[in-house]
């Protein structure tokens, strides 16, 4: 699970290195934002199907709940801003890596899934908020999708507590 973290940080810091790649403009963005919330609502789909313990299954609930708003304010915004999103490196690896580990994660079962899925958030949302802190809020040109990004970022970190708790809860 760490390596998918590290491939997830790794892709989403490659629009900050100038060396590598411009900054995202607003439209790709907006593809990021939408792409990222998509991963964690299809893993939190697969924890309310497959979880064998109550909290992770509820945590999968209100990951599909919290990241379908985050996802509905954030194609609202890009609708009245006349913004569509664009398709990018960043959100196409998302995208790719997402469905790798719903696959990955798929194949366990019971407690193993549990604590599998539980150690993805943990990593995921670690390396999602970094990357926003890091890339998107700063690349963001347009103020009100750069307050949706600054808003956003206390519910990830939230998700992550959560999960930091479940995760010593059933046992690293």
């Amino acid at each position: 699970m760490k390596s998918l973290a590290l491939a997830i940080a790794a892709t989403l810091s490659l629009a900050a290195t100038p060396a590598l790649a411009q900054a995202p403009n607003d439209a790709q963005i907006a593809a990021i934002v939408v792409t990222a919330n998509q991963v964690d609502i299809d893993a939190g789909k697969l924890a309310q199907k497959k979880g064998s313990n109550a909290e992770v299954k509820a945590f999968g609930k209100q990951m599909v709940t919290d990241h379908t708003a985050v996802n509905k304010q954030a194609v609202a915004l890009a609708k009245k801003l006349k913004l569509e999103p664009q398709d990018n490196p960043t959100s196409k690896s998302l995208k790719l890596r997402g469905a790798e580990n719903v696959k990955k994660l798929g194949k366990h079962t019971s407690a193993a899934f549990d604590k599998a899925n539980v150690e993805h958030e943990v990593a995921y949302h670690e390396q999602v908020i970094e990357a926003i802190k890091n890339t998107p809020i700063s690349s963001a040109k347009n103020p009100e999708l750069k307050k949706l990004l600054e808003t956003g970022l206390p519910l990830f970190e939230g998700h992550l507590e959560h999960a930091k708790h479940l995760q010593s809860s059933l046992g690293k």
